[in-house]
This record gives structure tokens, C-alpha cells and sequence, in this order.
């Protein structure tokens, strides 16, 4: 019995011997993470890495990338008839009223319109040097009709397209849509008495071949004087959307 018990107590005593030795090794182990890994290894090595990264960040140049050159307007040219002519208002009324303050208040307003829209718009006179040769997304000449009375229907507008022109599809297109636009617009309907005046105008000859252009008569200074000159907003709108109606390829009967 005696024995026994001593060999117990002898299992027992190297048992807490093992246990102690165990504890001290682990508190060791975690004493040495605890003073090396988080101030001497990592703290160290990320410090570096930081300070090499800030180092790089400053020493480093942000790239300088060319200031990009912006693209030019499409253009449109708009001609106001009878500008820039010696001694040649165009049609006179008795009143003193003339085509060419006419023709240049609309083309004016015109060439506005169509700049809000985004366009490049050349506002030219009757002999400009510019039209020799000119290139555009299409040209459009304003003109006025007659102050005297001629008869009860001498009234409404005429468009005429261009017959020097290597573009004639483009060309009577952009003249259809004029029609269309105009009429709807302002109310006023097409006078059907196209002169070779109109289709052989000077400038159209001219311009490059490959500018679609057209000649417009907006109405008669006599029966259609009210709306030339009360409502000039108006008769330029309808212009403006004949040619916004070209350019954008809208659909018209």
C-alpha cells in the first residue's frame, strides 16, 4: 500500500513539473511574438514600404497629356441678298423700304438660330470673296420679291437649288426640305414661278461643286410685307428648319 502511494505521488509530481515547463515554454513563445513581430518585423517592414511609396508619390511627375485641340463646327453659309452691292438695295418700295434691310435682318436672325444649334455659320454679302470655292454643309442665298403690285397672287416664297452642283440629289434635297419647312412654318405658300435667275445664280457658280445650295425668295415686299417685317423671327425659323431638316436627314412627304 505504501508503495502505491509513493508512486502516485511520484506521477504526480512530474506531472506538474511537465505542466510548469509547458506554461513557461508557451509564455516564452508568446513574450518574443508579442517584443519582435508587431514593433521590430512588421512595424519596421511596413514603415519602410510606406516611406518608400510616399517617396515614390513625391519623386514622380504627374504626367502632363496634350491639351486636346477641339474639333471644328460643321459650317453653313448663309448668304444676304444684295449686301455688299454698290448701289444695289435690290427691290426699293415707296416708302423707302428695301430688299437688302430686309434680306439682312432675316439672314441675321438665320445665322443665330443656327449657331445656338451648334453650327459654324458664315454670314456672307452678295460678292463675298469667301464664296470662291466655298465648302459647306450647304449654302442658302436669302432674297426678297417685289414691292409692286403685280396681281392678287403675287404673294408667297420660292426656292430654287442649284445647277452647278456635282451633289444634285443632295442638292433638290435640301431644297424640298426648304419647301416643307417654310410653308408649315410660316403659313406662306410656294410661288411657282422660278426664274433662271434663280437657278443659274451667280454664286452658285462660285462655290464648290460639292456644297449643296439653294436660293430662297421669302415673299413678296408688296402683299407678303407684313410678316417680312413684322415677324422676321418667324421667316428666318422657317429657313433655319429647312436646313436643320437637310442636315439632320428628316423625313419630309
Amino acid at each position: 500500500m505504501s508503495e502505491s502511494k509513493s508512486n502516485s505521488k511520484t506521477w504526480l509530481a512530474d506531472s506538474v513539473k511537465m505542466l510548469a515547463g509547458l506554461v513557461l515554454v508557451a509564455g516564452i513563445a508568446a513574450t518574443i511574438f508579442v517584443i519582435f513581430t508587431p514593433n521590430s518585423f512588421l512595424s519596421v517592414n511596413f514603415s519602410h514600404i510606406l516611406s518608400e511609396a510616399v517617396a515614390y508619390t513625391e519623386t514622380t511627375p504627374t504626367p502632363k497629356w496634350p491639351t486636346p485641340t477641339p474639333r471644328p463646327l460643321p459650317k453653313i453659309g448663309i448668304v444676304a441678298g444684295h449686301w455688299g452691292k454698290e448701289n444695289d438695295p435690290g427691290a426699293v418700295c415707296p416708302d423707302g423700304l428695301t430688299e437688302l434691310q430686309v434680306n439682312q435682318d432675316i439672314a441675321a436672325r438665320v445665322q443665330q438660330q443656327l449657331i445656338d444649334e451648334g453650327f459654324d455659320v458664315d454670314l456672307l454679302k452678295e460678292f463675298d470673296p469667301k464664296l470662291s470655292g466655298y465648302r459647306a454643309l450647304a449654302l442658302v442665298s436669302i432674297h426678297a420679291d417685289s414691292c409692286q403690285y403685280i396681281n392678287d397672287e403675287a404673294t408667297g416664297f420660292k426656292v430654287a437649288a442649284s445647277a452647278d452642283n456635282n451633289r444634285p440629289e443632295s442638292t433638290e434635297r435640301l431644297v424640298a426640305c426648304m419647301k416643307d419647312r417654310y410653308a408649315k412654318i410660316t403659313g406662306l405658300q410656294q410661288h411657282n414661278s422660278i426664274t433662271p435667275d434663280m437657278s443659274s445664280y451667280h454664286t452658285f457658280s462660285e462655290l464648290d461643286p460639292n456644297t449643296p445650295a439653294a436660293i430662297i425668295e421669302t415673299g413678296f415686299l408688296n402683299l407678303d410685307r407684313q410678316i417680312l417685317t413684322q415677324r422676321p423671327d418667324l421667316i428666318a425659323e422657317g429657313i433655319t428648319q429647312g436646313i436643320l431638316c437637310y442636315i439632320y436627314n428628316q423625313s419630309i412627304p
